[in-house]
């Protein structure tokens, strides 16, 4: 592993580079930033010098100038999800995602213009309503972005090589280590770049024709890349080019950040096919499986993913995965996902016919049938895209994970799998996994060990020599989409040989001079560099300790913009492990002051992460730990305090509440600042404005609520959060609402006795005070229970999602079945509701609670109920005001509403609902927009009638 402590203690970027940037919040030198960014989703370890997060094209231009003048290494990160080690440097880092994600769709969604900092999902649903997808379809589509998918040649699992970026990217604006920048879009383009760089021009002509003119050189390409192929330099663009400034283009896909920055690109994208059917066929061994693949390669399947034994046993242990890997227990068998695509019945029809045909007569396990059911196929997509992270994160603690990536003629798979199964068996890798691109030939397999020392670093030395041999052998490549990276960079020339090498090595010289851009990446003479390194991984806290670092959450963390994502969390949380394991107290020291407010102030605990992370890992678990261990006494005692007296805390801080909002807002608001100053920023909350006035009791509500005459059908908990804030703008809250709904619908509800002194628990959940909770769990059991009519079992509802999920982890251990007032009206009022006037327009915020209870799909239902158009943003995410969270730290919930707040501006509805109060006040501040329960908009549509 690197020495992080004295690497951090002796890096330096010279102060030329690092004046280029004019704003010092953008740049990033303290230990803390520096390990955050040292990991990607590879196996490889660097700590960088300096990270920049750059403002523009024109800024990340004048860098690599003044990078070059000093010969200063840089790279470039976006997502961080190459797997071998291409978004890792131990120069300058320079960060190109979070001020790079510009999207704008053209010619109806035929076409699209993208920044690097987007992802691959965000770009789809843009085009989702025109009915087009981007071509290169990689599994890591949620968090990959299009700097990562230029950089990697990406392909994926449907689009093959006549989809991929090389074949669907139509132009790019690219910018050299000199600070030329070049749109090849334009007209003149060749011009400029012919006079900006005249022997860079001159090399490309000249290269090109050397290459032409080999007819040896010529054959060798086209037989590699008739294959997926991201070894090297893509040289098969001197084949298809022939204009400076699109040849460069070219060259430019695949490089790895290596010859240029790529600041926007144009894409021709792809229809997004109307039809599906799929289904997951088990067979006796992996043999079988892949004998089977070209018979389905000719019947016309999209996608057939190969998956192995091991990847099987894995996925046994996981929850939501296809029951056809369920119920058996895993030795030799494989699976294969098989998917047909189509625009019509007629063409369906016809491809699931021949389809089941040739599954009918496979020798599976069971019968697999194609489907059309999207609940399945979710499934087996979703086992099939967190495949790498779910078998990488069942490895032992403290190993590392290494996945390689190679593409074979689907002729040769079978014996191919087979071989690299005895290589596995002869040098000790047990529990390799086998699975990907079947259809292509391309497969990944993944090895686990501490790579640490001469006896592991030996085997896996002899092991991949034997393993490159193999792949060539049967006339593959050694790299097939996950890039070339550190991991084969060594082994380029032993595949193209030297005549195409040294093109290589001249493309690379002409390019970059000084060699600046990513060094160690494509173009390596060490022999031995792809073992230099090489990450290992101290264990860690249990919440976090499966980590691969893929970066899959990243796109849905509040604070990602802000301080740290998840996986900077966790690689944090390795550095300091790793820092006191070599003693270096000053490090660890340093890091943990920094970590306080980077990665537990700011987090917002909203499990967001979990829903994205292949493995389930919530990070927030991981600060909630933290702050249980850092709880202060008196703050503990101060909580168990206010859980034993909630009744009255929650009234006073409703009357506070009225109070100030009758007072000059700057007189409150330096008080409250004057106060965090003195007691602590994560104790005082911040006042501001957009604050409501305090809400009404709920002590009024207890007993039967809604029709008099009805029997009860629930348990209702008005949740606090509510009674403390009041109803936004004119509006009367989501209890009035509910009440009157449950009137309309003739149903009604319990209110239990004690309501005012009821809590979901999530106050001290979150901030770590355990001792407060336990008051309240077992005052809400009480209360629940002895207000359960005698032989029943109502379920329990309350009215904002995130106390809704507080109530459940409550009751639910008492045999209490919870759900949200969103899916009692979905299912108990909207049918009994007469039809009112419907809103124009509605935007919704779905909230991370909604999200991750699985009540977005009711939340839509509702909303359309009560408005002709419901818009969900893309760019929606959790709002980051996580409670008090937004005012205790406004930064937060500022930065992780900017997108989505842009994209309200954008669909100016008439109407702006939530359900759940403190995020539609946290939407309301970041939007100007008068944001209402969704059950409030409801009502007002079903009012009087």
């Amino acid at each position: 592993m690197v020495d992080t402590g004295s690497a951090l203690a002796s890096m330096h970027v010279s102060s030329e580079v690092m004046n280029v940037v004019a704003d010092d919040q953008r740049v990033k030198t303290r230990a803390i930033d520096r390990v955050a960014y040292a990991s990607d989703a590879s196996h490889y370890l660097l700590t960088p010098q300096a990270v920049v997060v750059a403002a523009s094209a024109i800024e990340v231009g004048e860098l690599m100038t003044a990078a070059t003048g000093k010969q200063q290494p840089v790279t470039f990160r976006a997502g961080g999800t190459s797997l071998a080690g291409q978004a890792s440097g131990d120069g300058l880092l320079i960060d190109v995602r979070k001020n790079f994600r510009d999207i704008t769709v053209l010619d109806d969604g035929k076409r699209v213009r993208v920044q690097p900092g987007a992802t691959v999902r965000h770009v789809n649903a843009r085009l989702a309503p025109y009915g087009y997808k981007l071509g290169p379809d990689p599994a890591s589509e949620a968090a990959c972005t299009i700097g990562g998918v230029i950089a990697n040649n990406s392909s994926g699992m449907a689009c093959g090589t006549e989809f991929n970026t090389y074949r669907t990217l139509e132009s790019m604006t690219f910018v050299l280590p000199s600070g030329t920048m070049i749109d090849t879009a334009s007209s003149d383009a060749d011009a400029k770049f012919a006079a900006a760089e005249p022997e860079l021009v001159a090399t490309l002509e000249r290269l090109r024709r050397r290459v032409l003119d080999n007819p040896a050189s010529v054959a060798l390409i086209q037989r590699h890349f008739a294959l997926k192929n991201t070894m090297g330099y893509g040289v098969n663009a001197f084949l298809d080019f022939d204009t400076p400034a699109q040849l460069f283009a070219q060259l430019i896909i695949g490089s790895e950040g290596t010859l240029a920055f790529v600041a926007e690109a144009v894409f021709r994208t792809v229809p997004a096919r109307k039809l599906a059917v799929t289904t997951l066929a088990v067979f006796d061994n992996l043999d079988l499986a892949t004998r089977a693949l070209p018979d389905l390669v000719d019947s016309g399947a999209a996608t057939l993913e190969l998956m192995d034994a091991t990847s099987l046993r894995v996925g046994q242990g996981l929850p939501g995965v296809p029951e056809a890997i369920m119920g058996f227990d895993v030795q030799d068998q494989a699976a294969l996902l098989v998917e047909y695509h189509a625009d019509t019945a007629d063409q369906m029809t016809a491809l699931q016919r021949a389809g089941q045909s040739l599954l009918d007569q496979a020798p599976l396990r069971a019968p697999a049938t194609l489907s059309t059911a999207s609940a399945s196929r979710q499934s087996a997509w979703q086992f099939r895209k967190g495949l790498y992270a779910s078998v990488a994160g069942a490895r032992a603690s403290g190993t590392t994970a290494l996945l390689e990536d190679v593409a074979v003629p689907v002729a040769e798979l079978s014996d191919t799998c087979q071989s690299l199964q005895e290589l596995f068996s002869g040098y000790g890798y047990e529990d390799s996994v086998i699975f990907g691109h079947a259809k292509d030939g391309n497969i990944h397999f993944m090895l686990t060990d501490r790579f640490e020392g001469d006896r592991a670093l030996n085997r896996y030395n002899a092991f991949n020599d034997q393993m490159v041999d193999l792949i060539l052998s049967k006339g593959g490549n050694l790299k097939a989409e996950h890039g070339t990276g550190r991991a084969m960079a060594p082994f380029v020339r032993r595949q193209y040989g030297d005549e195409l090498y040294d093109v290589m090595l001249e493309l690379k010289s002409a390019a970059d001079p000084q060699r600046i851009l990513n060094p160690g990446i494509i173009i390596d003479g060490d022999p031995v560099a792809h073992i230099r390194n090489i990450k290992l991984n101290p264990t860690i806290e249990v919440e976090a300790d499966r980590c691969v670092e893929c970066g899959y959450c990243e796109p849905v963390c509040p604070s990602k913009d802000l301080t740290l994502t998840p996986r900077q969390r966790i690689v944090v949380r390795r550095a300091i492990a790793a820092a006191e394991a070599q003693g270096n107290t000053a490090l660890v020291k340093e890091l943990e002051q920094e970590y306080d407010y980077d990665g537990v102030q700011t987090c917002a605990v909203d499990g967001m992460c979990a829903t994205a992370c292949p493995v389930g890992i919530d990070t927030g678990q991981l600060v909630k730990r933290l702050r249980r261990k850092d709880a202060n006494p008196m703050l503990e005692t101060g909580f168990k305090a206010a859980a034993k007296g909630w009744a009255m805390a929650t009234r006073a801080g409703a009357l506070a509440l009225s109070v100030v909002d009758k007072l000059p807002e700057p007189v409150v608001r330096g008080t409250t600042d004057l106060a965090r100053k003195v007691v602590s920023h994560d104790v005082m909350p911040r006042y501001d404005v957009d604050l409501s006035a305090g809400g009404a009791a709920r002590k009024p509500l207890v007993g039967r609520l809604g029709a008099a005459d009805a029997t009860a059908l629930a348990i209702y908990l008005p949740a606090c959060v509510n009674s403390m804030f009041g109803a936004c703008g004119d509006g009367d809250g989501v209890g009035a609402a509910f009440e009157q709904l449950l009137h309309n619908a003739g149903v009604s509800v319990i209110v239990p006795e004690g309501i005012e002194s009821m809590c979901c628990g999530t106050p001290w959940t979150s901030k770590g005070y355990t001792q407060g909770h336990e008051v309240m769990e077992q005052r809400v059991i009480d209360r629940v229970r002895a207000a359960q009519p005698a032989d029943q079992s109502l379920p329990v509802i309350s009215d904002a999602t995130s106390c809704t999920d507080g109530f459940d982890a409550i009751l639910s251990k008492a045999g209490y079945t919870v759900e949200d007032a969103l899916g009692f009206t979905a299912k108990h009022l909207l049918d009994r509701l007469p039809a009112g006037d419907k809103v124009d327009s509605l935007t919704l915020h779905p909230t991370c609670s909604s999200m991750q209870m699985g009540l977005n799909d009711e939340l839509f239902e509702i909303a359309q109920s009560a408005a002709e158009k419901v818009h969900v943003p893309v760019a929606w995410g959790c709002c980051g005001f996580a409670g008090d969270r937004g005012m205790l730290h406004p930064e937060l919930t500022a930065s992780a509403t900017a997108a989505e707040a842009t994209e309200v501006q954008e669909l100016n509805s008439s109407f702006h609902a939530s359900c759940n109060r403190t995020c539609e006040i946290g939407m309301s501040r970041a939007t100007g927009k008068d944001y209402y329960h969704v059950l409030e908009i409801l009502a007002d549509v079903t009012r009087g009638i």
